[in-house]
């Protein structure tokens, strides 16, 4: 079994289809700008133009920019170039609010962000138009501590839970800062109400190294969550979390703690995700135009609206 299983089959001359239809088509047009200003030109001038030309389209063919090949990265080149740089939860294109004063100058407006999920429900099911995803959160495993066979099992188990997936399936694994500092603090609060003075002391030693640790290092923890999505045409609408429990108990026999997460811990995640050096928000946030009901220990006529 070859080791890149992806990799695109070689038709003719060691190029694949996709490069042999680039260099077709760029013949086809070579051809025919020949044929439209052959007469008009000399020789020399033609020759030299499609050499170049040559040179060109073969480099782009056959050439890769960082693992893709060369005519993908330039396609994703011009979209990226071509793609709105501001975007705004608003659709500004279609309407403009009445209070906003249009400027005499073209003024370029933010293009509708559209997400590819647009609901999380309560269980932590993803909701990407059609299909449903769900998120499993798991710690890691350190194989430089286990011996040969133990290394040997681990590296079985896993390669069986991925020789079992069916359906696509992304594993994210990021490094993200640690508030030391208000760990310390919440520390040092909490140690003037330990029952021992020996306790006390502990305590408040531990939060002097932590926040030591916090201005002489930066300390990173790693996150790494496994997204499970559901097949094209299965039915029902947990399939994605009966998945992710698959997950879960397939990877239990790693060593490792896995769970799937709920709704805010998925919205915590996302929120991490689109901005790490946040500190994370909690889960269950309103959403707009949601008319949010104080608690009862509150005043229950005090009422606020997003």
């Amino acid at each position: 079994m070859p080791a890149d299983v992806d990799a695109p089959d070689k038709v003719a001359y060691g190029l694949t289809f996709r490069q042999l239809a680039i260099l077709a088509v760029a013949a086809l047009a070579a051809f025919g700008v020949w044929r439209a200003v052959g007469h008009l030109l000399p020789v020399p001038v033609l020759v030299g133009a499609a050499v170049v030309a040559a040179a060109v389209v073969f480099g782009i063919a056959v050439g890769r920019r960082d693992g893709l090949p060369l005519d993908v990265w330039l396609l994703a080149a011009v979209a990226h170039r071509r793609a709105p740089t501001a975007l705004s939860t608003t659709d500004t294109t279609s309407q403009v609010p009445d209070w906003v004063r249009v400027p005499a100058s073209r003024v370029t407006w933010p293009a509708p962000l559209r997400l590819p999920a647009d609901a999380i429900d309560d269980g932590g099911q993803l909701r990407l138009g059609g299909a449903r995803a769900a998120v499993v959160a798991a710690t890691t495993v350190n194989l430089a501590l286990r011996t040969g066979d133990e290394q040997a099992a681990l590296v079985d188990t896993f390669g069986r839970w991925l020789n079992s997936l069916s359906t696509p399936t992304q594993i994210v694994v990021s490094a993200q800062p640690v508030d030391l500092h208000s760990a310390a603090r919440h520390l040092a609060g909490t140690a003037t109400g330990l029952p021992h003075p020996a306790l006390v002391d502990a305590a408040a030693d531990h939060a002097r190294f932590l926040d030591d640790l916090a201005r002489r290092r930066d300390p990173l923890r790693r996150q790494v969550l496994i997204v499970s999505r559901s097949g094209a045409g299965e039915r029902g609408e947990h399939t994605a979390y009966r998945r992710a429990e698959d997950t879960v108990r397939a990877l239990s026999g790693l060593g490792v703690t896995t769970r799937v997460l709920d709704g805010p811990a998925v919205t915590a995640a996302l929120c991490a995700a689109a901005d790490p050096y946040r500190p994370a928000r909690p889960g269950r946030l309103a959403a707009p135009d949601t008319v949010i009901t104080a608690s009862p220990d509150r005043d229950p006529t005090e009422r606020t609206h997003r």
